[in-house]
C-alpha cells in the first residue's frame, strides 16, 4: 500500500526536478549588446571581490580610517535602498488604500525591491572589515539595542522576509503548487503591513546613521532632520524608479503584457507622477525649513553652496514642476524625463551626504578607486540578470494561471 502511494510522489518529484533544470537553461539571444557589455564587467567584478576577501578591503578600495564608508555604502546601500522604496509605496497604495488600478505593477515592483535589498545587503559584506561578524545581530552575540546600525540590520533582514512572502505566490504559481498559492496569498496583507512599518523605519534609519557624523558632513547637508528627509525622499525616489523601470520592462517584455495592461501603463505612470509631485513639494518645503533653521546663509556663496543650489533647484524643484506639468498635460514622455532627473537628484543627494560632503574640508578627499566602481557595476548588472531571468519564467508581468486566480 505504501509503495503504491510513494510511486506517484516520486514521479511528481522527478518531473518537478526536470522542470527546474529545464528552467535554468538560457532563453533568448545570448549575443546582445547588454550581454556583451555586462558579462566581462561581472566576471571582472567577481575577481575583484575574491581579491577583496583574500587580501583585505584596502587592496581594492581607497577607504581609510578617516573615511571608512565610501561608494559601496553611499551608492550601493544608501542610494539603492531609496530606489527600492517603490515597493512599500505601491503595496501601501494597492493593499491598504485599495487603489486597484495599480495592482498590475505590484509584483514587478516587489520583485525589484526584493532583489535590491538582497544585493545591497550583500554589498554590506564587502564593506565590513570582518564580514563574518555580520551574523552577530541575528544570533545575539553582543546585541547593540541602542545602535541605529543594529536596528537597520534587523529592519533589512525582516523586510527581505516580508517582501519574499509578498512575492511568494508568484513562485508557487510558477511551480504549480496550488495549495501553497492559497496559503501564501492569505499571508500577503499581513506581510504588506509588516513591510510598510519596517520600510518607514529603515528608510529614516539610514539617515539616522549619519547623525553621529555632525563634524564630518558639510553643514548644508547635515541636520537633525536627515532621517525625515531620507524617508520623504524615498517616496518619490522609489516611484521614479517604478516609472523608469516600468517604461523599460513595458518595451523589453511587451510580449508578456496583456493589451489591457499596455493601455493602463500611461494611466499608471500619470497617477504616479501626481504622487511624486506632491512628495517632492513636501520634501522641497522641508529642505527650505531646514536651511532657514540651520542659518547656513554664509555657505551659499561657495563652491559647495553652488552645488547645493544645483541639487535643490535643478534636481528637486525642476522635476517637481515637470511632474506637475506633465500630469496636467498628460505628457508621458515628460513624466519619464522627470523620473530620470529625479533619480539623478537622489543619487546626487545621497552621495553628497555620504561621500562628496563627507570630510569635505580634508586635505586629501576620498575618491573611489576604479575597482570600487567596477564592483558596483557588477552588482547592478548581476541584479538585472536575475531580474530578467525571473521575469522570463514567473508570472510577474503576465497574467497568473486561471486556477491561481480562482484560488485567491
Amino acid at each position: 500500500m505504501n509503495n503504491t502511494v510513494s510511486i506517484p510522489i516520486k514521479k511528481e518529484r522527478k518531473s518537478r526536478m526536470k522542470f527546474l533544470l529545464g528552467e535554468l537553461k538560457p532563453k533568448g539571444k545570448m549575443f546582445t549588446w547588454f550581454n556583451v557589455i555586462s558579462i566581462p564587467i561581472m566576471l571582472l567584478g567577481l575577481g575583484l571581490i575574491v581579491i577583496r576577501f583574500w587580501k583585505g578591503i584596502g587592496s581594492v578600495t581607497n577607504l581609510t580610517q578617516e573615511v571608512p564608508w565610501g561608494l559601496w555604502i553611499g551608492f550601493d546601500v544608501v542610494t539603492g535602498v531609496a530606489f527600492a522604496g517603490g515597493a512599500y509605496v505601491v503595496t501601501f497604495m494597492v493593499y491598504i488604500l485599495n487603489m486597484r488600478d495599480y495592482h498590475s505593477i505590484v509584483r514587478v515592483t516587489v520583485l525589484n525591491g526584493f532583489l535590491a535589498y538582497v544585493f545591497y545587503a550583500g554589498a554590506l559584506l564587502l564593506d565590513l572589515g570582518r564580514p563574518w561578524n555580520v551574523i552577530n545581530p541575528i544570533i545575539g552575540n553582543g546585541f547593540g539595542t541602542s545602535s541605529v546600525l543594529f536596528l537597520v540590520a534587523w529592519h533589512f533582514l525582516l523586510y527581505m522576509v516580508a517582501e519574499l512572502i509578498e512575492f511568494s505566490p508568484a513562485i508557487a504559481e510558477w511551480l504549480g503548487a496550488k495549495r501553497a498559492v492559497k496559503i501564501l496569498s492569505g499571508m500577503t496583507l499581513a506581510a504588506v503591513i509588516f513591510g510598510i512599518t519596517l520600510s518607514t523605519l529603515h528608510q529614516s534609519g539610514l539617515g539616522a546613521l549619519y547623525l553621529m557624523a555632525k563634524e564630518k558632513i558639510h553643514p548644508l547637508w547635515y541636520s537633525e532632520f536627515i532621517p525625515i528627509l531620507f524617508f520623504v525622499s524615498s517616496i518619490f525616489a522609489g516611484l521614479s524608479m517604478v516609472i523608469f523601470e516600468g517604461s523599460i520592462t513595458n518595451k523589453v517584455f511587451s510580449d508578456q503584457i496583456s493589451d489591457e495592461h499596455h493601455k493602463d501603463h500611461r494611466k499608471i505612470i500619470r497617477g504616479l507622477s501626481k504622487i511624486c509631485a506632491g512628495a517632492m513639494f513636501a520634501y522641497f518645503f522641508l529642505q527650505i525649513l531646514v536651511f532657514v533653521h540651520s542659518k547656513n546663509w554664509e555657505y551659499l556663496n561657495t563652491k559647495m553652496g553652488y552645488w547645493y543650489l544645483t541639487e535643490m533647484l535643478g534636481f528637486v524643484l525642476l522635476p517637481m514642476l515637470l511632474f506637475y506639468y506633465s500630469y496636467r498635460r498628460n505628457n508621458t514622455l515628460l513624466i519619464k524625463i522627470a523620473a530620470v532627473i529625479t533619480m539623478l537628484g537622489i543619487i546626487i543627494n545621497r552621495l553628497n551626504v555620504t561621500v562628496i560632503g563627507f570630510r569635505w574640508d580634508a586635505a586629501v578627499h576620498y575618491v573611489p578607486s576604479w575597482m570600487e566602481i567596477v564592483v558596483t557595476m557588477a552588482v547592478i548588472f548581476t541584479e538585472i540578470w536575475i531580474f530578467r531571468w525571473v521575469i522570463n519564467r514567473l508570472p510577474v508581468l503576465r497574467e497568473s494561471p486561471l486556477w491561481a486566480r480562482k484560488a485567491e
